[in-house]
């Protein structure tokens, strides 16, 4: 398929999904006009995949188009190694006959499924993994969600907020670990508000098929009953058929791929890039990832702003961040001090209906350098790139302090969070002086 699982299965069905729950339902505008207010009492799952299926496929014929463009020849089928230099590739299932491309260099980009536990009998209707997710016949009332990861827990917001309710089954003792613990909270207070009920250091033991349902059984002794279950438990890299051995390469036990800072795997010339070589396995830096193999293998200088990756995650309200946290730069003894701007301070997050948006600065007390941004609540994923920007040209929050931002916007968010991480540096500066 083209586009691969990116814009098939993973993150723009996903992406268009929550874009449909949030006009559909809505939730963004019930700040203004009221807890009931609903562009449409009913919605249906022929509601939501109208909006997915056009949106896939006008990106699809962009990929064609840019494809053609640029003289790539595609062959469709199922392709996997003959030696380290030869691909044989099967055009239809079934059928034995093989075309034979050989080539200079070869990047692998194949990609991962979600995982499926041999313990779970899967059915795709009732016990369901996360691309199944976007074929069920009918919008759950009751959902179990099996792993708090990005994924589960982006699923998980998009059903609470069409009504389902949902409760969140994780092994660990918390959500979205990389994350800001304070963002994270606030997360968490948002999806409670939306019904959403957490079971954390609980593990699944089994799970049941029911009429008209399934129970899952935990290890603790719960039993809870809904309508689907959907097991978010990672992701496995698609490399099984690939016949690695046969290029002198191996993967891991979640079909992973292991490369150097070049993305170059333990053959020189064979390249991996994306979610099949493991963290982050995110659609943008897979893409930057893919560009810089490419750039490698062709000897073109490659200038090197991969140390600060935004992650993006499309919860409902989404997250972003880039840079460390708080919990990192303490660990690592890292002085900073923290500047806050809050949406229902702002202008616009007041226009909006966004009173529980908020930025978080992490600035350097020493040299007055962004070491973090973290962002919650509308447009985080867009607002996280101002940060980004800075950090990536060496800028301090004088920088943001001094800079005129249009009013009123949600950007100005940086200024006034600036100005707050400012105000606490003169007070301990004042005080420090002092002594």
């Amino acid at each position: 398929m083209i586009g691969g699982v990116c814009i098939n299965t993973g993150t723009i069905p996903s992406k268009t999904l929550r874009e449909a729950v949030l006009y559909l339902t809505g939730l963004n505008q019930r700040e203004l006009y009221g807890a009931s207010y609903r562009v449409k009492d009913e919605i249906t799952v022929t509601d939501l995949g109208m909006r997915t299926q056009h949106v896939i496929g006008r990106e699809i014929q962009v990929i064609r188009s840019q494809l053609a463009r640029n003289h790539v020849t595609v062959l469709q089928g199922t392709g996997r190694f003959l030696d380290a230099h030869t691909i044989g590739i099967t055009h239809e299932e079934g059928k034995s006959e093989e075309t034979k491309i050989t080539a200079e260099k070869v990047v692998i980009a194949t990609g991962t499924s979600p995982a499926r536990p041999d313990s779970v009998e899967f059915d795709d209707r009732t016990i369901i993994d996360s691309d199944a997710i976007l074929h069920l016949d009918r919008i759950p009332e009751t959902l179990v969600v099996v792993g708090a990861g990005v994924i589960g827990i982006e699923y998980a917001s998009m059903f609470a907020a069409l009504g389902t309710k949902v409760t969140v089954i994780e092994r660990r003792e918390r959500m979205l670990e990389f994350c800001d613990l304070e963002i994270v909270e606030a997360l968490k207070y948002h999806l409670r508000d939306l019904a959403v009920t957490f079971r954390f250091g609980e593990n699944v033991a089994a799970v049941e098929r029911r009429p008209g349902g399934a129970l899952t059984l935990l290890e603790s002794g719960k039993k809870i009953p809904a309508d689907c279950v959907m097991y978010s438990a990672g992701r496995q890299g698609k490399t099984a058929e690939l016949c690695l051995e046969a290029a002198g390469l191996a993967a891991d036990a979640r079909g992973r791929i292991s490369v150097d800072s070049n993305y170059a795997t333990e053959v020189p010339h064979i390249y991996a890039v994306g979610d099949v070589i493991g963290f982050p396995a995110l659609a943008a830096t897979s893409m930057e990832q893919g560009r810089v193999a490419a750039q490698h293998a062709c000897g073109e200088p490659v200038e090197d702003t991969r140390e600060l990756p935004p992650i993006g995650i499309y919860t409902i309200p989404e997250i972003s961040f880039v840079g460390r946290s708080e919990d990192e730069l303490t660990r690592d003894k890292v002085p900073f001090e923290v500047g806050i701007s809050r949406y229902r301070e702002l202008a616009r997050g007041q226009i909006i209906g966004d009173s529980y948006g908020m930025l978080k600065l992490l600035v350097s007390p020493e040299d007055r350098r962004l070491l973090g941004v973290h962002v919650f609540g509308t447009g985080a994923t867009e607002l996280v790139h101002i940060g980004q920007t800075v950090m990536g040209c060496g800028g301090t929050i004088d920088y943001l302090v001094n800079a005129v931002f249009n009013y009123p916007t949600l950007a100005e968010s940086y200024k006034v969070a600036a100005l707050d991480a400012m105000n606490k540096m003169r007070v301990v500066a004042r005080l420090t002086a002092g002594m």
